[in-house]
């Protein structure tokens, strides 16, 4: 799940975050998709493309600086593996 968020320890004004589904159905922490695309400004809007492959996002600046934006989707998987080893590790101190 991306969502978009105003928090006192992002990049900007908004924010792109994501979470995602643990193997017991809950959803993971938060985590803030990072200086890759959050900016000082407000970054709103993510969707994903059916294939998979790409994330596009609104960034507004200003009146005259807004617009839509892409990346490769890549980074949802870097994230999905940072969380996953983390998530992990939590589970592994918990058991000790």
């Amino acid at each position: 799940m991306i969502w978009d968020e105003q928090d006192d320890k992002g990049y900007g004004r908004a924010d792109l975050f994501i979470s995602f589904r643990q193997d017991d159905g809950s959803w993971g922490a938060a985590i803030n998709l990072g200086n890759e695309i959050n900016t000082e400004a407000s970054e709103n809007g993510a969707i994903v493309t059916p294939d998979g492959k790409y994330l596009f996002f609104n960034r507004y600046v200003n009146d005259q600086n807004a617009g839509m934006h892409w990346v490769d989707a890549q980074i949802i998987e870097n994230l999905r593996v940072k969380s996953q080893s983390k998530h992990n590790k939590t589970l592994a101190s918990h058991r000790e």
